[in-house]
């Protein structure tokens, strides 16, 4: 669940800036998924970021834990439950891949 390949065809369709602890959306911390048809690549610069992969929008126990150190990425599938967490000195930003034309378009969604 990691490092699920991105198709081929796929291209980023928006790119975040760079996000830090004082910066990072609230949302990125707390349950949120992809949105249909939308890989999410997590590249980390600096420190290390920690992905946690749940089952479902309830689930309180992750099924997968990822720690992406400085140099790496790990994808995130279309639709799939996740939240992130920063060392001290993280540094990172998010590629959204799409099959499709949706840089005017909603990239993921968070919990109601």
């Amino acid at each position: 669940m990691s490092h699920q390949r991105i198709p081929k065809n796929w291209t980023i369709q928006r790119s975040t800036p760079f996000f830090t602890k004082e910066n990072v959306p609230d949302a990125l911390l707390s349950h949120h998924n992809t949105a249909e048809g939308v890989f999410g690549q997590l590249c980390v610069m600096e420190g290390v970021v920690t992905y946690y992969g749940f089952a479902d929008a309830e689930a309180v126990d992750p099924e997968v834990k990822v720690v992406i150190p400085a140099g790496s990425f790990a994808t995130s599938p279309p639709q799939y439950w996740h939240r992130i967490e920063l060392s001290n000195d993280a540094q990172f930003n998010i590629n959204f891949w799409s099959d499709s034309d949706k840089k005017n378009q909603k990239m993921y969604n968070t919990k109601s």
